[in-house]
Parts: C-alpha cells; sequence; structure tokens
C-alpha cells in the first residue's frame, strides 16, 4: 500500500466519521450538493445519497485509478500526489457540504 492510499483510507474514514456526527444535525430530506455562483444551490440530493454518494464516488475513483496503473501502467503517471490531492479536496468539500446543509 502506497502512501497516497493510506491517506485515501484515511480520508475515506473522516468522510464516514463526519457522517456519523452531521447525520442527526441535519432536519432536511436533501441536501444541496451544488451551488452557483451567485450562491444559490442548483441542485439537491435526497439525504443518504447526498451524505454516502461521495465515499462511493471517491472508491470508484481510486479503482479507476488502480485499473489504469493495472493495465496501462506507461500512460499513468503522478498516481501518488494526485491521490493524495484529490483525498484532500474531497474531505473539504464534502465537510462544508455537510457544515452547510446542518444549518
Amino acid at each position: 500500500m502506497i502512501t497516497a492510499d493510506i491517506v485515501f483510507v484515511r480520508a475515506l474514514i473522516l468522510m464516514a466519521g463526519c457522517n456519523l456526527y452531521f447525520a442527526p444535525r441535519i432536519k432536511a430530506d436533501r441536501i444541496a450538493m451544488q451551488w452557483s455562483f451567485g450562491g444559490n444551490p442548483t441542485w439537491h440530493a435526497p439525504k443518504l445519497a447526498g451524505m454516502w454518494g461521495p465515499l462511493a464516488f471517491a472508491v470508484v475513483i481510486r479503482l479507476a485509478i488502480l485499473a489504469a496503473q493495472s493495465y496501462s501502467p506507461d500512460k499513468v503517471h503522478g498516481v501518488e500526489i494526485g491521490l493524495i490531492l484529490f483525498s484532500a479536496i474531497i474531505v473539504v468539500v464534502h465537510v462544508i457540504t455537510l457544515k452547510i446543509a446542518a444549518r
């Protein structure tokens, strides 16, 4: 397991922990998932999908990267830094989304 995978797993654990923390604090059945430049939500997702969907998305992306590494390693470069940045970005965005939904 490379260092980036350790960071990725910790990001998933943090996201799951935030879901468990924020779940009782989010009263609405839908969560805003994307905002316009004006600050208004452009679309909403059901609470369950909005909370756990990003974790599933992150796992699917990691599996796609792993498949690319396995089947065409000569075309895949910078996996470690890319995965670390992806992990950090998805955690930050997820936490911000949950904080806004809990208001």
